[in-house]
Parts: structure tokens; C-alpha cells; sequence
């Protein structure tokens, strides 16, 4: 009768510790999968500030090219209008010699 108490026992210990292991089991995959749902999340989060940065990047980029293009209109608008103007005082004094050049000439013909 002990013997079988024993093996009663035994067997209820057996049983005890394969439903621990199962348990033990069960919250290792439960662990396992929360942790590859957590990696998922961290890459997509990743992947997401990365679209963000080089969005970020580009409308940098945009506008540094906009404001570059910008200075370079200026630059030339200026240099234009300072061309313009060198060209008329340029024509302006070339005209007042001219003008200088018919009077000495008329003087030295004419008496």
C-alpha cells in the first residue's frame, strides 16, 4: 500500500512538474513573441524617422538650392545694371569726345 502511495505521489509530482514546464513553455513563447512585436515596432519606427530625415534633407536641399538661385538672380541683376550703366557713361564720354574731336577738327580747317 506504501508502494503504491508512493507511486501516487511520484506521479502527482511528475504531473506537477510537467504542467510547470508547459507553463514555463507557454510564457517563453509568449516572451518570444512580444519581443519580435517589439523589434517589428523599433524597425518600423527606424524605418520611419529615416523617410522622416531624408524628407528633412531634401526640403534642405530644396531650399538652399531655391535661396542659391535666388542670390545668383540678384548677383546678376546687379551686375547688369551696373553693366548698363558703365556702357551709357562709357557712350556718354565717348560722345563728348567725339563732339570735342568735330570742334578741334573745325577749328584747324576753318579759320
Amino acid at each position: 500500500m506504501e508502494r503504491r502511495r508512493d507511486l501516487d505521489v511520484s506521479s502527482r509530482v511528475l504531473s506537477e512538474l510537467a504542467s510547470r514546464e508547459a507553463a514555463l513553455d507557454a510564457q517563453i513563447e509568449a516572451a518570444r513573441e512580444e519581443a519580435g512585436r517589439q523589434v517589428q515596432a523599433a524597425e518600423a519606427e527606424a524605418a520611419r524617422i529615416l523617410r522622416d530625415a531624408q524628407a528633412r534633407a531634401q526640403a534642405m536641399q530644396a531650399e538652399h538650392e531655391g535661396q542659391l538661385e535666388a542670390e545668383t538672380a540678384r548677383i546678376r541683376e546687379e551686375a547688369r545694371v551696373q553693366a548698363s550703366g558703365e556702357a551709357e557713361a562709357t557712350r556718354t564720354r565717348a560722345q563728348g569726345r567725339v563732339q570735342q574731336a568735330a570742334e578741334h577738327i573745325l577749328r584747324a580747317v576753318l579759320p
